[in-house]
């Protein structure tokens, strides 16, 4: 009906450092917290908080140059959705908002380049980094995941 969806898997290919498995289940956790919090009410801050935490905590970086993004019509609507940030701050959560949420982590510092194909990104240091996402609808009750629920692999 004209309406579309955005998700994102990063997968490891052949065999990866221990600490690159780590980032990558850790992204994809930080994914999980996030969609975990999400119902009406909450804050924009308070979801991307939930996604930094996750990621922080473990030691790896949030990048901060890309973010979610509201979905419907168009692929990248608004609002913007970060994954990181404030408790309590920024635009509230709204029953039938749907959000593509897409943490992206990296083993080193959060910053990316965008290179000169103009597609594809990579971390200013070279280190390993992981994107996950799904887009969700928010419901009375939560969040709703309407990308495929098991294309997300576990390690």
């Amino acid at each position: 009906e004209g309406l579309v969806t955005d998700m994102a898997v990063s997968v490891a290919v052949g065999r990866v450092p221990y600490a690159t498995a780590e980032l990558l289940n850790i992204t994809r956790e930080a994914l999980e917290q996030g969609i975990g919090v999400l119902k009406p009410g909450i804050r924009m801050g308070d979801l991307g908080h939930a996604i930094q935490q996750a990621i922080e905590a473990q030691g790896f970086s949030v990048v901060r140059d890309l973010v979610g993004h509201g979905v419907g019509r168009k692929l990248h609507e608004d609002p913007y959705v970060p994954n990181f940030g404030t408790p309590g701050e920024g635009i509230e959560i709204r029953e039938g908002m749907v959000l593509a949420i897409e943490p992206m982590a990296t083993a080193g510092g959060p910053a990316v380049l965008l290179d000169s194909d103009g597609w594809t990104w990579r971390t200013k240091d070279g280190s390993p980094a992981a994107h996950f996402e799904h887009t969700v609808v928010v419901t009375k009750d939560g969040a709703e995941i309407l990308t495929i629920r098991d294309a997300v692999p576990r390690h």
